[in-house]
């Protein structure tokens, strides 16, 4: 009897990180973390993530870098996160891992977006909770509206009949 492996995807949901202003970090040390994807509860085999940020006026051309920080134990976070919206200087940041750098041109209030299909894959296993860090040296803070940056994630479950 052959076994059908079918996706489950769950609802897209959007996940809290200030990014609205965030100031530029000429070294890429300084940014933002977002809040934390917890799956205890879920359970789900993976997640996908998609992301939306925007630079400010008059930027440089430079990057904007996506790490994604994963906690096996639902309490302890890599690079010395927490699992919070809150500004970060991670330690190590080699300790997380690199979702995406992208390069940015000079054009004001251009926006970049990227998304992930397979979260579990970078970690190398489904864990209990990660969050995301998002830097940039743009030199200049990104744009002001909230609504112009966006991280939104979704779970995914795998299902046999």
């Amino acid at each position: 009897m052959a076994v059908t492996a079918t996706i489950v995807y769950g609802t897209s949901t959007a996940l809290t990180c200030t990014l609205a202003s965030l100031a530029t970090s000429s070294g890429l040390t300084v940014g933002r973390e977002s809040a934390s994807i917890d799956n205890t509860s879920t359970l789900a085999d993976d997640y996908a993530a998609s992301f939306l940020v925007t630079t400010g006026t008059s930027p440089t051309a430079g990057q904007i870098q996506i790490w994604a920080i994963f906690s096996e134990d639902g309490s302890n976070y890599d690079g010395n996160a927490t699992g919070s919206d809150a500004g970060l200087t991670p330690v190590p940041k080699e300790n997380m891992k690199l979702v995406q750098s992208m390069p940015t041109t000079s054009t004001s209030n251009q926006a970049y977006r990227y998304s992930i299909g397979s979260l579990a894959r970078l970690a190398g296993q489904p864990l209990r909770k990660m969050s995301f860090f998002v830097t940039h040296n743009t030199a200049v803070n990104l744009n002001s509206t909230g609504g112009n940056h966006s991280i939104t994630y979704t779970s995914i479950k795998y299902s046999s009949a």
